[in-house]
């Protein structure tokens, strides 16, 4: 295995509740009132649809994609959602500092420390919104291949912490089985006063629809003898995937990172249209000069 390149579950495409949409000349992000999947592939008019998308919408019957039927890949919430504060240099457009609110990763230029997480609210080089929560959860959808996954990429605090709260209950309530548990994303809106009593939705980890609680968990249990009588080993496969995410330091590859700013960054924030990079105002400090800032106080202390 190559030393530093996180192994991430492999993913088939991609689940969204927002798009990237142009406007007076501005790519810019614009939430959806439903899912849509997509392929790992854009054009100009942006991401492909996944055929699974289609398929979907027909069994819904309404033309919007409000409820995904899904599993999890592993029975270890954890494994499932991967959650953490993650701060991006705007103008390279490469990971810079990820944090649980306890302990961080961040780079610097004596290398990589690993230094205390105040959270964004405490934390100067996080000021201005530029350390977000992110979070990124890998589903299955369809038969095709048993261990391939769409992910849902998402800043929203509302998604993530439903999602975390959904994947630790039905993991405890169903015995560890929740791997084997049938359930279903949904879509969900709510008003805030900071939304101006406008609906924001996020997403919601359920039961699928006309199952009990008692049948969810039976099927469970009736699905993990059927796996551990063929010789799945699931507690292999979950080792296997620990070891893999804990390879790396980042998860996300530089790749992909421009893509994932254009997304949940407003272009304000993240430089030019084409992403290109901006330089520094005169008179103001980067974000890499505040970090040999930090870097120089902490080695003088």
């Amino acid at each position: 295995m190559i030393k530093g390149l996180a192994i991430t579950p492999p993913i088939l495409g991609r689940i969204s509740i927002g798009k990237v949409v142009e406007k007076n000349g501005k790519r810019l992000p614009e939430k959806d009132d439903q899912f849509t999947l997509t392929t790992q592939v854009q054009n100009r008019e942006g991401w492909i649809p996944h055929p699974l998308d289609e398929e979907l919408r027909q069994k819904a019957g309404n033309g919007k994609l409000r409820s995904i039927p899904v599993r999890m890949l592993f029975n270890d919430p954890d494994l499932n959602l991967r959650a953490e504060y993650s701060l991006f240099d705007r103008t390279s457009g490469r990971p810079l500092c990820v944090g649980n609110g306890e302990t961080c990763r961040r780079y610097s230029p004596n290398g990589m420390q690993s230094l205390p997480c105040p959270s964004p609210e405490g934390c100067d080089l996080a000021r201005g919104g530029a350390c977000k929560p992110y979070g990124r959860l890998n589903v299955h959808i369809g038969d095709d291949d048993e261990l391939g996954t769409f992910i849902f990429r998402t800043t929203g605090f509302n998604s993530i912490r439903t999602l975390a709260a959904r994947l630790r209950y039905f993991q405890a309530v169903s015995g560890g089985r929740l791997a084997c548990l049938p359930l279903e994303l949904k879509l969900r809106g709510k008003s805030t006063t900071q939304s101006h009593r406008a609906p924001i939705y996020y997403v919601d980890l359920c039961l699928r629809n006309g199952q009990s609680l008692e049948q969810a968990v039976a099927e469970a249990r009736e699905q993990e003898e059927r796996r551990r009588q063929a010789g799945i080993d699931q507690a292999a496969l979950e080792d296997a995937a620990r070891e893999g995410l804990g390879n790396g330091l980042f998860e996300d590859q530089e790749e992909d990172v421009p893509a994932l700013l254009e997304e949940f960054y407003p272009e304000a924030e993240t430089g030019h249209a084409d992403n290109t990079p901006r330089a520094t105002l005169p008179g103001k400090t980067g974000l890499r000069e505040k970090l040999e800032q930090q870097s120089a106080r902490i080695a003088s202390n």
